[in-house]
């Protein structure tokens, strides 16, 4: 593969921690929504992963991406980087730029580095961990382990990119985060036309409630035991004949043994469709406890026309002053109340389902973002060591861990020649 002298055309390298499955997780959707953002605007994309592949990974293929499979803690990722020489480099999460990172520095050290956070995870675990011990939200504990690791990777990155203004705000103002190397990028979605609402399915058209997420995701597998003890009983004797249907990537026997004709609370396992599936049901019913980021069953939700009924964290940082695609309660009673009432009321129903249009349109349309964010990149690829010279304190995590790290991985690498 030759470098190309066509200073307009730019490799950029995605090192993946698992292969995108659009089909079974938001973050594998955002992922393709990145990579067809690169390739409309003249990137030539490289993919590699050391995970191994599923019958449900994208076919990147397809689309013009060429796909390359590489071995974590191997020299051989060494010469797969002096073989492509990329211009750009981003890393799926801050545990992949952990261990590919300082390899990238090392052999590419003129490559802008880009982080694509998907969300952050040191807030999910400290939200995780104090819904486990039964603590308030605001009683979390940010500055944890995790959050070290997190935030020095941030550091090291040229640039990474926030799905949420609310998780910009807690890297701003909880962690000083430089404002220079956080970037808010939400979902990339087709705008809602009257032509897409011309085509919905009608109230009358929909029934039951639904449920989808990835039970690789524990806020997914949390939520559905939230659902079974404490929503859905009570839910289903206001709306006797209504069923529950719970759908999800990579269900677990413990999943699926909460399957309950009797109760109708239905577990199906992966939908072959997300989006066809959420549009035959008539409320995406999602109490989330605990989480972070972005949530794309409710984006998927709003593109098909069905208002959802979840909690403030749920909802968190998706509405931005709008009104929510249906109702937003933390308190149990109150929440099954109103999914009632949005189940039953036409006009409430009808109303929700306007709003979430407006929502979605406003906050996720693509034409929004997309070109603002390549002239972006383009510009701190053009300046590039006065942006680095701007974060110091980077460069010097950069030096340390880069020592740190490599010397673990070189271990790790000397142990598996000799088994």
């Amino acid at each position: 593969m030759q470098k190309f002298c066509n200073m307009t055309l730019k490799r950029i390298l995605i090192i993946g921690l698992v292969w995108p499955e659009p089909t079974s997780s938001a973050a594998g959707t955002r992922m393709i929504q990145l990579i067809n953002l690169f390739l409309s605007k003249g990137f030539e994309v490289v993919f590699a992963s050391a995970a191994s592949k599923s019958d449900f990974s994208f076919d990147l293929k397809g689309i013009g991406v060429t796909e390359r499979d590489i071995k974590l803690n191997d020299e051989s990722f060494n010469d797969f980087l002096r073989e492509i020489n990329p211009d750009v480099v981003m890393f799926d999460r801050f545990m992949v730029e952990e261990q590919y990172g300082w390899r990238v520095q090392q052999e590419c050290p003129d490559a802008f580095k880009l982080l694509d956070t998907e969300d952050l995870h040191a807030l999910r675990h400290a939200r995780q961990q104090a819904a486990k011990k039964g603590l308030k939200t605001e009683s979390i504990n940010l500055f944890t382990d995790m959050a070290k690791r997190e935030i020095a990777s941030i550091l090291r990155c040229d640039l990474s990119l926030i799905i949420s203004k609310i998780e910009m705000g807690i890297l701003s103002d909880q962690f000083k985060v430089d404002s220079s190397l956080i970037y808010y990028l939400p979902f990339l979605e087709e705008e809602i036309t009257a032509q897409t609402i011309q085509n919905w399915k009608t109230f009358e058209e929909r029934k039951d409630f639904i449920f989808i997420g990835n039970f690789l995701h524990e806020p997914n597998w949390h939520t559905v035991q939230f659902l079974k003890a404490k929503i859905w009983p009570q839910l289903r004797k206001k709306l006797p004949g209504v069923s529950l249907n719970i759908y999800g990537a990579y269900a677990s026997q413990k999943v699926l043994q909460l399957n309950n004709s009797e109760e109708k609370f239905y577990v199906h396992g992966r939908a072959k469709d997300a989006r066809d599936t959420i549009a035959k049901h008539r409320i995406l019913l999602a109490p989330i406890q605990f989480g972070a980021g972005v949530k794309g069953k409710f984006v998927d939700a709003m593109q098909v026309g069905t208002p959802s009924a979840t909690t403030s964290i749920g909802a968190e940082a998706m509405k931005e002053g709008l009104n929510w695609n249906g109702i937003i309660e933390d308190d149990s009673e109150l929440f099954i109340q109103q999914a009632a009432a949005l189940y039953q009321n036409k006009n409430l129903w009808l109303n929700a389902q306007k709003n979430g249009v407006k929502l979605l349109n406003q906050h996720y349309g693509k034409a929004k973002f997309e070109d603002m964010f390549i002239e972006k990149l383009q510009d701190l690829m053009h300046n590039l060591n006065k942006h680095r010279e701007h974060n110091f304190i980077g460069q010097i995590l950069q030096y340390h861990t880069t020592q740190s790290t490599r010397y673990m991985s070189l271990w790790i690498e000397e142990k598996n020649k000799n088994k």
